[in-house]
């Protein structure tokens, strides 16, 4: 049996190390450029020769022309990622509550309509989102964002939820209302403590989806005051002689918070996508 656990776990390491090296790699070259100087960022040393924190001086001080908005668009990238986080959370509680709990007619209907809208591509309602943001006058505001992101994620968030919500003893309900609980007393006071870990699980999904986006961003904010961090760093790209180690320390720091919040939440993050993995 000793032989056998030990034969699994190398089985394991072999599989675990490269794709670990893989994962790293990128990473890797990211700090390598973002601690480099212009000229020796692509000088193909394994390590910089004297390296520097020049780069991260010139970002945090916005002395470069596609940096004048660093300070403004990293706020946005902020208020984007919060708002969707939190608009997601609420919706996505109020939803799973009435389903799971009231059982209110036609819930689950509802929730299986709003998952099938996973069939499509995100990508593909892209244009028609558009669209629909031009006809109610929100192109190039942040609000047309921040209802995107929310459209695409309170339908899985809300699955997710309602999975969970499913586990917790009904008897709980059934004592709530005995002593008098109303609905909205039952939610406060009986829902929101015990389901803590998923809510903050679904609550940062939401958060880190909106930080990542990319597309819709792109499409649906032009002016670069209210564009996010992350469609910035498209335009280090526009240029033959982009600035590479400029590019790779702004994406530095624009990767920190979400891998700061995954870190601080991890926990939670398991426990809670986990307890509404499965049905029992």
């Amino acid at each position: 049996m000793k032989w056998r656990a030990v034969a699994a776990e190398a089985r394991l390491l072999l599989i675990g190390i490269p794709v670990f090296l893989w994962t790293m790699i990128p990473i890797y070259h990211l700090v390598l450029f973002a601690i480099s100087g212009k000229d020796t960022a692509t000088s193909g040393r394994l390590w910089p020769k004297e390296p520097t924190l020049q780069n991260f001086r010139i970002v945090f001080q916005e002395q470069h022309h596609y940096l004048n908005h660093f300070w403004l668009q990293m706020w946005n990238s902020v208020l984007i990622a919060v708002s969707v986080g939190a608009l997601t959370l609420f919706i996505a509680t109020c939803a799973a509550f009435a389903i799971s709990r009231l059982k209110v007619p036609g819930g689950r209907t509802v929730m299986n309509l709003a998952l099938f809208t996973y069939f499509i591509p995100a990508a593909f309602l892209a244009v028609p989102m558009y669209k629909a943001m031009g006809v109610y006058g929100l192109l190039n505001n942040q609000w047309a964002l921040i209802l995107a992101m929310v459209t695409i994620a309170s339908p899985y968030c809300i699955w997710v939820l309602k999975q969970a919500s499913d586990k917790l003893p009904y008897e709980l309900d059934e004592a709530a209302r005995m002593d008098g609980a109303t609905p909205l007393q039952l939610f406060r006071l009986v829902y929101l403590p015990l389901m803590v870990p998923s809510l903050v699980a679904v609550g940062t999904y939401a958060l880190l989806l909106a930080w990542n986006e990319y597309l819709y961003a792109f499409l649906l904010l032009s002016d670069d005051r209210s564009t996010t961090l992350g469609v910035a760093l498209g335009s280090f790209l526009s240029a033959d002689d982009s600035p590479w180690e400029l590019l790779m320390a702004t994406g530095l720091i624009y990767a920190l918070p979400p891998a700061a919040i995954y870190y601080a939440f991890k926990r939670y993050m398991v426990s809670g996508l986990t307890a509404g993995a499965v049905k029992s």
